[in-house]
């Protein structure tokens, strides 16, 4: 005798094989398996050395260099130590994404370096505080950084208005030629 099944059994199969496909193909028979083709061996690749993670050229240790000052104000000598870490502050700072990409970061770190070295000199930095004084000579090298900037800027301005004035009393003295009108200066002569 055949078994029969119950309408709501074959209802609720068809239900779990609409929801699942990957079921029903699992169902599916199996191929038999195809051979591998013989695959030749390669030479073995060469390993490269694991680079070790770079040296941050830039980084100063806070603790440190609250140290160096610390000492500095004691002795009265600039170590040596001292004016390469506030190198080191000015030349990290002038890669920021901000300053990386004047022409004039040379002048940058300059004015950088000159503004920190005053800084220290005048001893600006509140050693009893026990602030950070990398933060401290970081805001004074992005200030130097600014005014840079500006000074730059100013001097661009003015190089710019003298070539504007000068190209246009040229072009317009010489007369065999057309006449230049100044598209910033429009005159009427009505």
């Amino acid at each position: 005798m055949a078994s029969k099944r119950s309408p709501n059994k074959t209802a609720a199969k068809k239900k779990a094989a609409k929801k699942s496909p990957k079921k029903a193909a699992k169902k599916a028979p199996k191929k038999a398996p195809k051979k591998k083709a013989v695959k030749k061996k390669k030479a073995p690749k060469k390993k490269r050395a694991k680079s070790k993670k770079p040296v941050k050229d830039h980084y100063v240790n806070a603790k440190d260099f609250y140290d160096q000052i610390k000492t500095y104000y004691e002795t009265e000598i600039i170590p040596d130590v001292l004016s390469v870490s506030l190198l080191k502050i000015a030349t990290g700072l002038s890669f920021a994404p901000n300053f990386i990409n004047y022409s004039y970061k040379d002048e940058m770190i300059g004015d950088a370096i000159l503004k920190m070295f005053s800084a220290i000199r005048n001893k600006k930095f509140d050693v009893s505080t026990k602030n950070n004084p990398f933060s401290y000579f970081t805001t004074i090298a992005f200030h130097a950084f600014i005014n840079r900037i500006k000074k730059e800027k100013k001097h661009r301005e003015t190089i710019t208005k003298y070539q504007e004035a000068f190209y246009g009393d040229t072009l317009n003295e010489d007369q065999n030629t057309q006449v230049y009108i100044d598209p910033c200066n429009p005159t009427d002569d009505d």
